[in-house]
């Protein structure tokens, strides 16, 4: 018997910082098969930066937003646990992040996000925090 589990994701929106900067990321679910690659293609962003950094997150269900990667002009860095599986691409105007080889754990919120942002949770954050 073989099981195919759906995998869901749900992309949304988040500006950027400076001045004029933003970065647009429409709410959308996208539904994949688990095993296949998938490109989360929506989040275009805009900037007067000569060299932007742009930056993936993922919110799991009832957690908070954990870093995935981080790309700019000359370089690029992934967290530990999303170097194998997780790739972006820095274009002019967006970054697309592709998943390799779905799991059922990669349904999440997934977040993109122009410089300045942090890529650790600070220790005082925690689950019940209130703002």
């Amino acid at each position: 018997m073989t099981y195919q589990a759906c995998i869901v994701f749900m992309v949304v929106l988040k500006y950027g910082c400076f001045g004029e900067d933003t970065v647009h990321q429409p709410n959308e679910n996208i539904t994949a098969v688990e095993g296949e690659h998938v490109t989360i293609i929506n989040c275009e962003f805009k900037t007067l930066q000569l060299t932007p950094y742009l930056y993936w997150y993922i919110q799991r269900s009832n957690g908070l937003p954990e870093y995935v990667l981080m790309r700019y002009k000359f370089g690029s860095s992934n967290s530990s646990e999303f170097e194998e599986r997780f790739d972006a691409r820095l274009d002019s105007n967006s970054v697309p992040l592709t998943i390799k080889n779905l799991r059922v754990s990669d349904s999440a919120v997934y977040y993109c996000a122009l410089q300045p942002t942090v890529t650790k949770t600070p220790p005082s954050m925690h689950k019940n925090m209130t703002l």
